[in-house]
Parts: C-alpha cells; sequence; structure tokens
C-alpha cells in the first residue's frame, strides 16, 4: 500500500479576532524582529499599521516590504531578501492573499540556501533550516497561508515556477474573517473561485485519498453556500468565516493530493499576462473538467452531488455534465468572465502556454493526462 503523507502548519488560528490572540502566541516563541512581507495597498488602508502596532505592544519591531506584486515576481523576491538583511529579521510575517504569502515562503527560502530562486523549482530541493514564517490572511481563496508551495515569475523569461517544499511551510496559519471584509467584490469573486478549483482538482487528483476527499467535498459545499453572499455583502461576517474555512479545508486537499491541469495552464496565463490567477482558474475549470469527464465522472458527480445537485437519477456522464454546468452557474452569478479572450489573451499565444503548462509540475497528478494539443484545444474552448 502506498504511504500517503500530509503537510500542514503546526498552529492554525480561525475565526473573528484571531489576529490578537496569534501576535500574542509569536511573543511566547521569542520572537523580536519581524520582516512583514505584503503589498502597498494593505498598507496604504491601514492594515499593515495594525498588525506593526500589535507587534510592538508585545515588544517586536517590525520592517516592512510592501512591493509585491499580483504575480511575486524574483525582483520583489530579491528587493524583500534585501530588507531582511538590513533589519536582521528573526522571524518573518507574511500579510495578505497568496502573493505577499508565496513572496515570503520564497525569501525566507533563500535566506537561508542562497542561490537563485529558480535553484528551486521541484520538489523538496532546500536543505537548511529556514525562519520561522507567520502567515496572516485577509483573503479568502490561494490557502497559501498553510501550504507547502509558492508561485513566482521570472521577470526573464515571464514563465510562474511552482516550488513544492516542507521547509517553506509556515508555522503557523492566521485566518481572522475581520481581515477579509474590505475584500471588493471581484477580488472575494476570484479568490473564492481559486478555493473551488483546489478542492475540485484535489478531489479528482490521482493522488486523492480518504481525508483530502472529505476536506475537499466540504470545502465545495460551503463554497457554493457562502461565495454568492461573501460577492453580494462583502460585511456578512459570517459569509466571510465559511469561505475562510472552506479555503483553508481546499488547501488541506491539495497541499496533500495536489493539483492538474487548470492550474498548469493558469499558472501560463499568469506569467505571460499578468493576469489574476483566481479568475484565470475560474475561467479554465469547466472547460478542463469537461476534458477529465472522461477518466473521472463519477468523481465529478459527487462534485456535483456537494454543490447542492440532486444527483440520485443520473448515471456517471449526467452527473459530471451537471457539475460542469453548476461550476459555470456559480461564477457566472459572482460576474467572472465568460472567457479568456475577454481577458485579452491571444490565439496565437496558446501553443506556446501549451508546451508551459506541460512542464508543470501540477500536471503530474491531472486524472486524465493530455497531449499538447488536447491542452491547446482546451484554451481554445476557453477562449
Amino acid at each position: 500500500m502506498m504511504t500517503k503523507t500530509f503537510f500542514m502548519p503546526s498552529v492554525n488560528m480561525m475565526g473573528v479576532g484571531c489576529l490578537i490572540e496569534a501576535i500574542g502566541s509569536m511573543k511566547d516563541y521569542g520572537y523580536k524582529k519581524a520582516l512583514i512581507v505584503t503589498d502597498r495597498i494593505l498598507n496604504e488602508i491601514g492594515i499593515v499599521a495594525k498588525v506593526q502596532s500589535l507587534l510592538a505592544d508585545v515588544g517586536i519591531e517590525s520592517a516592512v516590504y510592501d512591493g509585491t506584486h499580483p504575480n511575486p515576481t524574483t525582483v520583489n523576491v530579491s528587493e524583500g531578501l534585501d530588507v531582511l538583511r538590513q533589519h536582521n529579521s528573526d522571524c518573518i510575517i507574511s500579510l495578505g492573499g497568496g502573493s505577499p504569502h508565496d513572496c515570503a515562503k520564497a525569501i525566507m527560502l533563500l535566506a537561508a540556501n542562497g542561490g537563485d530562486i529558480q535553484d528551486y523549482v521541484g520538489t523538496d530541493r532546500s536543505s537548511k533550516p529556514h525562519l520561522p514564517l507567520i502567515a496572516i490572511n485577509t483573503t479568502a481563496g490561494t490557502a497559501s497561508e498553510m501550504t507547502r508551495f509558492c508561485v513566482i515569475t521570472d521577470v526573464d523569461s515571464h514563465i510562474k515556477m511552482v516550488i513544492a517544499d516542507k521547509k517553506i511551510t509556515p508555522i503557523m496559519s492566521v485566518n481572522d474573517p475581520e481581515l477579509m471584509v474590505g475584500m471588493p467584490k471581484s477580488l472575494t469573486a476570484a479568490t473564492g473561485m481559486d478555493a473551488m478549483a483546489h478542492a475540485v482538482e484535489a478531489y479528482v487528483s490521482v493522488g486523492a485519498n480518504p481525508i483530502t476527499d472529505a476536506c475537499a467535498l466540504k470545502a465545495i459545499t460551503m463554497i457554493s453556500q457562502s461565495l454568492r453572499h461573501a460577492v453580494e455583502d462583502g460585511s456578512n461576517i459570517k459569509a466571510r468565516e465559511n469561505m475562510a474555512y472552506a479555503q483553508f479545508l481546499a488547501g488541506m486537499a491539495f497541499n496533500s493530493a495536489l493539483l492538474g491541469y487548470v492550474h498548469a495552464m493558469s499558472h501560463q496565463l499568469g506569467g505571460s499576462y499578468d493576469l489574476p490567477h483566481g479568475v484565470c482558474n475560474a475561467v479554465l475549470l469547466p472547460h478542463v473538467q469537461e476534458f477529465n469527464a472522461k477518466g473521472s465522472a463519477s468523481r465529478l458527480k459527487d462534485i456535483a452531488a456537494a454543490m447542492g445537485v440532486d444527483v440520485r437519477d443520473m448515471n456517471d456522464q449526467q452527473g459530471a455534465a451537471a457539475c460542469i454546468a453548476e461550476i459555470r452557474k456559480l461564477s457566472k452569478d459572482i460576474g467572472i468572465p465568460a472567457g479568456l479572450a475577454e481577458l485579452n489573451v491571444k490565439p496565437e499565444d496558446l501553443p506556446m502556454m501549451a508546451t508551459n503548462a506541460l512542464k508543470d509540475i501540477c500536471c503530474l497528478t491531472n486524472p486524465v493526462q493530455a497531449t499538447h494539443e488536447e491542452i491547446v484545444a482546451i484554451f481554445k474552448a476557453a477562449m
């Protein structure tokens, strides 16, 4: 029997107001100088200042790197590393969504191991112990606050590099829904569909197992029930909390079961066009599952049931079609673009992106393996 391995932070704090408790825990760990990795928007609206004030209250100094791009780059990692070294920080706090979390992971990796971030593309290529990372989440989607993955865009090649390394797993994740109330509708929708893509891809993955299945299906149900409410009314704290739990469950699923072609292809769109990751995932998700239905129809039928569809009188192929239709309906209801053409993707770039997608490690666990021509066809269908 094949061994199954599960990865997640040792401490995970959830719920309204948990940020204060998390900062208190940092004091108990004995940290003195933190580097906060974040973005300019969170700095401008005062979230960074709030965290710095809480840190100061428990005697922890802090420096800030707020240059993280929505698709973090090799330049961002280098800049953040310089700030870390200038301030001799003994811990890192990533504050934001997936972009600051990913950037912070790459910074901590290079701070300990040296070299270039390109040296660590793949699985578990670092060797030295890293600085502790506390990931404070402000979105409900990427689950990067609790995973062993980071994705960094090479500014020269425009390729998104995927790094999987258990040593970059944060030691603590923090999901306080009060920090998510200010998310705009478009970001709430995109990050929510990112979480849905994580759960769906983990459930149909060849690496799935009973534990990841349970997490994925519960995440799918919670997203189906709460995402529309979170988009419609950003101040709905219950919907925000449900989405925080849902994206975390989806993260638990894919952190061990891994992903598939949705993410492999989405990474190319983000690298080539600097598009929002969650939007790309949402557009690609039904098209990839149409391709996967020839090998995973029964699993897609399970997903339809988790989304609230009555599948009792359906066969597997009918259930798979119902799943895909329900995913499309959810995306439409929350304002996701209908296709890649709306995002100004150029048809002539599709073969190149298909070539790069097939090199992405996310391909390894897709339930049905595709040829280059089939990946191009999925891209074209998504236009």
